[in-house]
């Protein structure tokens, strides 16, 4: 499967899956049952969002709850703008996905019996021979139906997946692994422009190789890093996003990037969130005197959906310039607490925040890109035999909101879907024999690595103070100027310096940046994420914004 050429090696797999997250790791388990796949993660296999994510996942499993219910809260948070074809049959396989986790491992939460009283919960429409699953609610939810391991859902369900894909004899795990760009036939001067792999840099050994694949899943994340403050680990830089459109693919409603209302105020936190599941059991927001201040923004205070929680902080701190807000949770019993959010309550007491007696300061960050990589229900992009699944792609679920726990939902039902496709038209699809190697005789080694950090600085100040919570035209205006300048300078660093992995994630969140101002600035009204004081209004009808490349391979 492995080949060498001087420097670079080449690898020959059924399937690439650029991304070791949730959605990757389960496209894994599903295809190597037929398939030989490999997958590529950019820093260890635990670095990705999926780890870190706190809350849980979403899905149908009380008798008191319904698919209908579901799908209307999804519609009701996504403002319009969510496609009801895929909502439902993302909701309508919800029960599926958690059936295949639990016979994974997942330890998810199961209701004791003396909380039975206390939650009221009927009999949940279980898994076989499991205890009653503990359900949860959280912003948007008309029903508990967030099903999660304890406060550390994400790591839970990352090392289950990522234990039961390392013991599986058809799946290679790459760590340290960067991908660069896509590899299509119309790249090598063949006809067609099927995606046949990925240039994947390893800054460990410096060398760039080939890896060669029937067919290439982009499931890298999304693009938060573009912004100063966010929740997400440091390798969301968009690069699943940039790749493809590089190679030629549409991008939809970028402009929709999730501020997380609550993440840790404290000098020495970095990018610690603060679940939604506590406002679900009952805490509440305070001004730093103590008053709640939700019900003036939203008759469901603190259940609000995330956009409207976190502009109401943003203008909540900006009218009185304080750095923060409080979440309080001290009104529950300390056992309660330490039960329910073990990870939040040590983390927090790391820092002199005691969450049974001490309320927390909270402030937003970004969180989630709601837009990304157009695909259908199977994953397809507009590129043949190129998937984009989990936060990479924009399958029209989300909407102009994404609810709290849909994104992981979204993760395991696009990933079977995506298998079901592969599956089907795998035994028929082949590859060419030759694959040229990466090019390097054209450029030198950069002595000047401070223009790429003081750049990477740069975007993300004024992507926060431009293109953030509350947004203006001019603002819009002025980010694009200087994401203009930004290109260039990236572009002319990239054609004569050896890549790296700091340059590379540059590249990628330079584009992803460009995107989310074109975007922004294309829609002349407000809808959920996107808010402008400039168009306070809803337009006449919802639509998507939709970009197609120059290069689109739709006009070939």
């Amino acid at each position: 499967m492995m080949s060498t050429n001087d420097s670079t090696f080449f690898y020959d797999y059924d399937i690439l899956i650029i991304g070791s997250g949730a959605a990757g790791l389960t496209l894994a388990l599903k295809t190597a049952a037929f398939a030989k796949v490999a997958v590529v993660s950019k820093g260890h296999l635990s670095q990705g969002a999926t780890y870190y994510a706190q809350g849980g996942i979403a899905a149908v499993l009380d008798n008191e709850d319904s698919i209908d219910a579901h799908v209307a809260d999804t519609l009701d948070a996504g403002s319009g703008l969510c496609h009801l074809d895929i909502v439902k049959h993302v909701v309508a396989n919800s029960g599926e996905c958690v059936r295949w986790l639990v016979e994974q491992g997942v330890p998810f939460t199961t209701i004791a019996p003396e909380d039975a009283k206390e939650y009221r919960e009927k009999e949940p429409l279980q898994p076989d021979n499991l205890a009653p699953l503990h359900l949860t609610q959280e912003g948007g939810h008309s029903h508990r139906r967030i099903i999660h391991a304890t406060d550390a859902t994400g790591r839970a369900v990352f090392e289950t997946l990522a234990y039961q894909a390392g013991m599986n004899s058809n799946i290679d795990l790459f760590e340290n692994r960067v991908a660069i760009d896509l590899i299509t036939r119309s790249k090598l001067g063949l006809a067609g422009h099927q995606c046949i792999g990925a240039y994947i840099f390893s800054p460990e050994t410096g060398s760039v190789d080939v890896f060669k694949a029937k067919f290439v899943i982009l499931a890298t994340g999304g693009a938060s890093k573009a912004y100063l403050f966010t929740t997400n680990p440091d390798g969301a830089t968009g690069d699943g996003i940039a790749m493809a459109w590089r190679a030629g693919c549409r991008v939809a409603n970028m402009e929709f990037n999730q501020f997380h209302p609550t993440c840790l105020y404290h000098p020495q936190a970095k990018s610690f969130l603060i679940t939604e599941a506590l406002r679900g059991e009952g805490a509440v927001l305070e001004l730093p005197d103590g008053s709640r201040f939700m019900n003036k923004f939203d008759s469901r205070g603190e259940l609000a959906p995330r956009d409207i929680v976190a502009r109401a902080i943003d203008y909540e701190m900006k009218r009185l310039g304080c750095d923060c807000v409080y979440l309080n949770i001290t009104h529950k019993s300390p056992g309660f607490i330490k039960e329910h959010f073990p990870t939040i309550y040590s983390r927090c007491l790391q820092y002199g925040i005691d969450i049974t007696r001490d309320r927390i300061p909270v402030v937003p960050a970004a969180h989630y890109t709601c837009g990304g990589v157009m695909v259908d229900k199977h994953g397809r992009t507009d590129l043949p035999n190129l998937y984009a699944i989990g936060e990479t792609s924009f399958t029209g679920l989300h909407g102009a909101n994404r609810m709290a726990s849909n994104s992981l939902l979204e993760c395991f039902v696009l990933a079977f879907s995506a298998s079901d496709d592969i599956k089907a038209k795998i035994q028929s699809t082949e590859l060419p024999d030759a694959f040229p190697p990466w090019d390097e005789s054209l450029v030198t080694r950069s002595s000047e690595e401070i223009i790429v950090s003081h750049n990477w600085d740069e975007l993300r100040r004024f992507m926060w103070a431009y293109v953030g919570i509350v947004r203006r035209d001019e603002r819009l205006q002025r980010a694009k100027r200087r994401i203009q300048l930004l290109e260039q300078e990236t572009t002319e660093y990239y054609k004569h310096y050896i890549v790296s992995k700091d340059l590379l994630e540059l590249r990628n969140l330079v584009l992803v940046a460009s995107l989310i101002v074109e975007s922004a600035i294309l829609r002349k009204e407000s809808r959920g994420l996107h808010y402008t004081l400039d168009y306070p209004g809803l337009a006449d009808a919802a639509k998507d914004t939709i970009l197609e490349p120059e290069n689109s391979v739709l006009d070939s």
